[in-house]
């Protein structure tokens, strides 16, 4: 039998990441036993890309990985849940959509 216990969490941050990082977008993607959330910043300027074959142009915006997280797919329902709600606070609270 499980323990049907309420889970509780405490967490701690080390001093080195309470600031965080800032992030201009993220990537999700996954794989069979996880999904990756990258997350990036604008390292230059975009610039605009002829396509060689004769393509349209293309704009390429060189970024760089500041944070790579993995989490199980079980979770990610979870994480949905939880940025859905503080989205709607957000949102309210400031009144921005």
């Amino acid at each position: 039998m499980a323990d049907e216990r309420p889970r509780q969490f405490t967490f701690e941050i080390p001093p080195d990441k309470v600031e965080g990082s800032f992030a201009d977008f993220a990537s999700v993607w996954h794989t069979s036993t996880s999904f990756v959330i990258d997350f990036m910043t604008v390292t230059r300027p975009p610039t605009a890309v002829a396509d060689e074959d004769g393509g349209p142009d293309r704009v390429v915006t060189p970024a760089q990985v500041v944070s790579r997280i993995r989490i199980p797919p079980q979770q990610v329902f979870e994480l949905a849940k939880a940025l859905t709600r503080q989205l709607e606070a957000w949102e309210r609270e400031t009144g921005n959509r």
